[in-house]
């Protein structure tokens, strides 16, 4: 349901312009690690908070699973929002392996790989959006959202200040590893009508 932030021919064209920048995002972390990243379709949607949970428990998972992430703030050109990259089922030794850590990597290394993990993925899907829309993002701080906790606890103590949101959520699995994350571009209802004029101008 988009109600009445999008139509049909935005919602496409968000879906296209984040496709191209969630697949740019993917090739920059497979020749980083040297591995194949399956992709999911983008799918765009207008959630309140407590919906996405919802929304990621329809990727297949379950809800009392562990999960951990990481939440980074941008603005830019009329638009503000989030990236929060959540992982699944994800192996901390697997990932150190394939970022050459040391094998069973304590708290910080933990930490750092997190970190490292969604610099990649959010950096280059911002940075490949705000090419296709000819704008400049400005960020924050990348944010540990919690470690070990359901997804109902991890998205309670992101404390979102907003009722509703565009939300493009997309799943980055490695093939052959146990690494499977969700990354969630999360617009604010308040930079809906610049977006909005974007994709219009991309559509004319």
């Amino acid at each position: 349901m988009l109600g009445n932030l999008l139509n049909e021919d935005q919602r496409d064209c968000l879906q296209e312009i984040t496709n191209v920048a969630m697949g740019q995002a993917g090739d920059r972390l497979a020749r980083l690690l040297d591995v194949f990243v399956v992709l999911s379709i983008p799918h765009v949607s207008a959630l309140k908070p407590t919906d996405i949970a919802m929304a990621l428990q329809s990727l297949n998972r379950q809800s009392d699973e562990a999960v951990f992430g990481v939440c980074q703030g941008f603005i830019g050109g009329g638009l503000a929002g989030e990236t929060m990259l959540i992982f699944n089922d994800t192996d901390y030794n697997d990932l150190a392996r394939l970022l050459k850590y040391d094998s069973n990597p304590d708290e910080k290394a933990r930490y750092e790989l997190l970190m490292d993990t969604a610099n990649v993925l959010n950096g280059a899907c911002l940075k490949g959006l705000a090419e296709q829309l000819d704008i400049h993002f400005s960020f924050g701080p990348p944010m540990l959202l919690g470690q070990h906790c359901n997804i109902t606890d991890l998205l309670q103590s992101t404390k979102m200040r907003w009722k509703q949101a565009l939300v493009v959520e997309i799943n980055y699995a490695i093939e052959n590893h146990r690494i499977n994350c969700d990354l969630l571009l999360v617009i604010a209802e308040n930079s809906v009508p610049g977006l909005v004029e974007k994709l219009n101008y991309l559509l004319d």
